[in-house]
């Protein structure tokens, strides 16, 4: 949900900008300044989806600013994707955030829940330390199963955040849409840059 406070609050915008390779490159940049009516957050997402793939690949370079990343004991978003079913609790979420602990140093946390309060699996990283005001390469690999051979693997500039192998599903649920980003947290204020999004239907080679 958008609660932007006339822009005030949220806004997003393309803009020109220095790419990753140092050329100019037509950026998505989303802000969030302060939070308004408890709601304020901006996913760029894929709704509806009705393939029915078990299999998703996305990669994509991002820029987060430096100052919400040294906030002590805040968080935000980073992705998120759900399974059909989620919303009445019959489904399966996965999510990353970027904490920060009582120093103010950024970890990645990364988690497959059932519902927000019930996580099936977490993963926390402090050993990748989370790029601040760059440019960064995130790649996220989903095969969806209940049993051992699902999957789900992040990286962020080729390591390895997690690699989780078991459940990434429940009840047989495919995905429903996915949040290529989100804006969304209590670190404020945020900004982020998204530019060169891939989609495939697997892992590349």
């Amino acid at each position: 949900m958008i609660s932007h406070d006339n822009q005030q609050a949220l806004r997003n915008e393309i803009r020109t900008v220095k790419g990753h390779d140092g050329r100019p490159s037509h950026a998505l940049y989303s802000v969030e300044n302060y939070e308004h009516r408890d709601d304020t957050q901006s996913p760029y997402e894929i709704l509806d989806i009705t393939d029915g793939r078990r299999d998703l690949y996305i990669r994509y370079w991002i820029k987060l600013d430096r100052s919400s990343l040294t906030q002590p004991d805040k968080w935000r978003t980073f992705f998120e994707w759900k399974t059909k079913g989620y919303a009445n609790g019959s489904g399966f979420r996965l999510i990353s955030f970027i904490y920060t602990d009582d120093d103010g140093k950024p970890y990645w946390h990364w988690q497959g829940d059932r519902d927000p309060e019930h996580p099936v699996w977490e993963i926390d990283n402090r050993d990748i330390p989370v790029p601040m005001g760059e440019w960064f390469l995130t790649e996220f690999y989903w095969h969806w199963s209940e049993g051992k051979d699902g999957r789900a693997l992040w990286k962020i500039n080729g390591q390895v955040v997690g690699d989780h192998f078991g459940r990434t599903t429940r009840n047989h649920k495919p995905i429903d849409f996915i949040m290529l980003t989100q804006i969304y947290g209590n670190a404020n204020p945020k900004h982020q840059w998204v530019d060169d999004i891939e989609i495939w239907d697997g892992l590349p080679n």
